[in-house]
């Protein structure tokens, strides 16, 4: 079935006020290139800055704690986020996972805390280069997309990214062929667990996405659009990127 390309960037712990100047050029894309959904997670001191300097992009967060309110020091719940402008937020990347021990159940539940408030979720998933190597790549990511989904989970709120760890922020990339076999395998794990409705669910790519491979990563099967990092931070890098999947 034919679905609608996501390009989504994720600025991390990068940027500032000035930065949101980017985000003219990257809104200025997505009215050009209707074709495709655009979004970008900023830090969560940005969010209401970035929603109000560009209402007709999404803006998102990085994360979201599961719980709606409470004794939860330092975090931001879903209705915190819808207020500050959010429309949807990242949850389980890899450097969450890692260095705040992040689990597939807590995954999950974030997710479910932002399908509860009414925002988008991007699951993400992917393994690490010694698990790669050892041949346990599509085995681990499955597990975690069985996982790291809650139980009523739904494309029309939820999309899917596979970031091969060992591809974030390094430059390299993985075939375009071990791609399209790792999103072949999120397909069929997810309609093992969801039946037709696997179908609707996007599939995105992330891992060093740049100008110089985007078209080449979109165009692989199964590859619905692309969580890009490092590109994503200005207007130069990312617009192409979005014109890749509008091609």
């Amino acid at each position: 079935m034919a679905r609608r390309k996501l390009v989504a960037g994720n600025w991390k712990m990068n940027g500032d006020r000035a930065a949101l100047a980017e985000l003219d050029g990257i809104a200025a894309a997505a009215a050009v290139h209707t074709d495709v959904d655009v979004a970008v997670a900023v830090p969560a001191t940005l969010i209401a800055g970035a929603a109000e300097r560009v209402p007709a992009l999404a803006i998102g967060a990085q994360d979201v704690h599961p719980a709606d309110r409470g004794a939860y020091t330092g975090c931001l719940s879903a209705p915190m986020l819808i207020e500050a402008g959010a429309r949807f937020a990242i949850v389980g990347h890899s450097e969450r996972r890692a260095d705040q021990c992040e689990s597939d159940i807590l995954v999950a539940a974030k997710a479910e805390a932002l399908h509860r408030a009414g925002l988008q979720a991007i699951v993400c998933v992917g393994e690490t280069l010694e698990q790669r190597d050892a041949g346990e790549a599509e085995r681990v990511v499955t597990a975690q997309v069985e996982g790291s989904l809650p139980e009523d989970v739904s494309a029309d709120w939820c999309a899917i990214a596979y970031e091969p760890i060992w591809a974030i922020g390094t430059g390299r990339t993985p075939t375009i062929d071990d791609v399209a076999a790792m999103h072949r395998a999120i397909r069929a794990k997810l309609r093992d667990l969801l039946g037709e409705r696997a179908d609707g669910f996007r599939l995105l790519y992330g891992g060093s996405v740049s100008p110089d491979n985007a078209a080449a990563l979109l165009d692989a099967e199964d590859v619905d659009g692309a969580l890009v990092g490092g590109a994503s931070l200005t207007a130069a890098k990312f617009v192409p990127i979005i014109a890749a999947a509008s091609r």
